[in-house]
């Protein structure tokens, strides 16, 4: 199975970037992981709704020149289904079933992610009605898929 993250943003935190290699080392066991970054578009403040939409395109212009549009893409977004770590587990499975092995999550900028790339979705995810930074949300996905793995094998995890 192959796991592809496509990111918005660069990870400048030294505790992320910590805890990301620490769970892509976990995970090697588990997948053939790809993290992909795409950069970021620069975003004032008080922007219109309008240059936030173009801000948002042009991010998801770089998403798809990047995105393997064969695999099973998943982005990241507040209006995505809430899953619990079993029913995410359990999902991760039925993917499996239908004969995909390449599940491709996709985590938007700071404004999150433009219509063309949720319309293109086989499941938007969230994880909460919460707001969290991009950068947490790479770490957070991360430690949810290990978590996954765990649950599919019926090995140990914490509940």
């Amino acid at each position: 199975m192959k796991i592809t993250i496509i990111a918005v943003g660069k990870i400048k935190e030294k505790y992320l970037t910590q805890g990301i290699k620490e769970y892509s080392k976990r995970l090697s066991k588990y997948c053939k992981l790809e993290i992909i970054e795409v950069n970021d578009e620069k975003a004032p403040e008080n922007l219109s709704l309008t240059d936030m939409e173009i801000i948002k395109n042009k991010e998801g212009e770089k998403i798809l020149k990047r995105l393997n549009i064969d695999s099973y893409i998943i982005p990241l977004c507040i209006e995505g289904k809430q899953l619990s770590s079993v029913e995410f587990s359990k999902q991760v499975d039925k993917v499996l079933l239908q004969g995909n092995s390449h599940i491709t999550f996709i985590i938007g900028g700071s404004l999150g992610l433009s219509k063309q790339i949720t319309d293109i979705s086989n499941l938007k995810l969230s994880f909460s009605k919460m707001t969290f930074p991009h950068q947490l949300m790479r770490l957070i996905l991360l430690e949810q898929i290990y978590r996954g793995f765990r649950i599919r094998l019926g090995e140990p995890y914490h509940k």
